[in-house]
């Protein structure tokens, strides 16, 4: 079924999987239309260096009349062909073409990496956004629940008005950070909506996220990541580009250029070539090789050495970007070890807090309770509920956070659109 199927009428809502959403977004973004272009415009600049090497065909007229002794060479019409045989520096400019090409091509793959990246991370969470939505609303509940219990036990005289204010209070958070929440969960949907073309309201996520790859015990990352990261190949890709750049612009000067052509022209009657001219004939053919020695030229020197001043540039670039992902993916390999420890952290207070209000709802069942302690109230059970919603989000709170390491670790290594289209357990 294709992704216009998706959406049932305008502004419906409708369900999408990641992998649609991603594939969406790579047929709509701006910055992919923006990297193909570039491609095409290498592939243009290869053909153009190589066509150096193809015959021209142009044809021409400078007919005109003239009066004594004909200036210049006016003619009914002329054909002229010229193409490059060879030039020393010829063969380093495709080369740098063909580099710049590829780099292009890698350009447009890093590119899809970033914005898979984006529109992964924002479907995510958008998806906790709501489940954190969920959390709240039942933690709502039982807030609204406490509320009623502490007037009631205000009204009995067992409570005094600051136990009311306080449950009010705690009714006021959840409803704050309920509105925080659905504004983070409305930007993202306007964030996918930018990505993928489709209506802002339409989205709904569906559990289509596929298992996350373990890193935890992997040492071989960072080399992964220098091998397979299209950004630093992209790189490389240009500062070859740019010092074959160099090498051809070096050799302007002082290495001869061959070069192939061919004229014919058709000469009128009327320009009194006949008169000045003891063997003049219509039709003129001349065919040849030229040969140019540049001896010296200020310009073509000057070029030279920008264009070696951009090759150390690229070069340096290159080796950055290494650094730089080296550095990030090392990084984010031992954050994430953190993020699964306090993910791990919440998840023991997540069960506790279920315990804690299971014991109470136990109590409240069988009437009893510990030696010498109160007796368990309907009142101690909302608390114990808004407490287990507290550490749900919690939960939800820190998965996120492991998630968007691996996503952007996934980044880093090239494996973020692979991992998308994954099958989901």
């Amino acid at each position: 079924m294709g992704a216009g199927a998706l959406l049932c009428a305008p502004g419906a809502a409708a369900q999408i999987s990641l992998a649609s959403a991603v594939d969406l977004a790579l047929q709509s973004s701006p910055k992919i239309r923006i990297a193909s272009a570039d491609v095409q415009r290498a592939e243009a600049g290869l053909a153009e260096t190589k066509d150096a090497y193809v015959p021209n065909f142009v044809l021409g007229s400078g007919v005109g009349y003239t009066y004594g002794f004909p200036v210049g060479q006016p003619s009914i019409f002329n054909v002229t062909s010229e193409s490059l045989l060879y030039s020393f520096s010829q063969p380093s400019y495709v080369r740098a073409a063909r580099a710049a090409l590829k780099s292009a091509e890698l350009n447009l793959d890093d590119n899809k990496d970033a914005v898979t990246l984006d529109c992964a991370l924002a479907y995510l969470q958008l998806n906790t956004d709501l489940a954190e939505l969920a959390s709240l609303d039942r933690e709502k509940d039982a807030a609204e629940t406490l509320v009623s219990i502490e007037r009631q036990r205000l009204a009995a005289g067992v409570a005094s008005r600051m136990d009311e204010t306080n449950a009010e209070i705690t009714a006021a958070q959840i409803d704050l950070k309920r509105l925080n929440l659905q504004d983070d969960a409305d930007a993202q949907r306007r964030k996918l909506a930018h990505l993928t073309g489709m209506p802002a309201a339409s989205f709904i996520p569906t559990n289509s996220i596929p298992p996350f790859p373990d890193f935890s015990q992997d040492t071989t990352l960072a080399a992964t990541a220098l091998a397979e990261n299209s950004g630093i190949k992209a790189a490389a890709s240009n500062a070859k580009s740019k010092l074959e750049l160099s090498f051809g612009d070096s050799k302007r000067n002082y290495w001869p250029q061959f070069g192939f052509g061919v004229e014919y022209n058709r000469y009128a009657e009327f320009n009194n070539y006949q008169e000045y001219y003891r063997r003049f004939q219509h039709n003129n053919f001349n065919v040849g090789i030229q040969i140019t020695v540049p001896l010296f030229d200020a310009g073509v020197r000057a070029k030279a050495r920008q264009s070696a001043a951009e090759a150390v540039r690229a070069r340096a670039q290159a080796e950055q970007a290494k650094n730089e992902t080296n550095e990030q993916v090392e990084s984010l390999q031992h954050n994430l070890k953190e993020l699964r420890a306090q993910m791990h952290l919440a998840q023991l207070q997540n069960t506790l807090a279920g315990e804690k209000l299971q014991a109470v709802k136990d109590q409240l069942s069988s009437g009893g309770g510990p030696p010498n302690s109160a007796p368990a109230s309907p009142r101690d059970e909302q608390l114990a509920s808004i407490q287990l919603e507290e550490r749900h989000l919690d939960v939800l709170k820190a998965n996120f956070s492991v998630m968007r390491a691996q996503l952007a670790l996934m980044r880093s290594l090239g494996t973020i659109r692979k991992w998308v289209h994954l099958p989901v357990n």
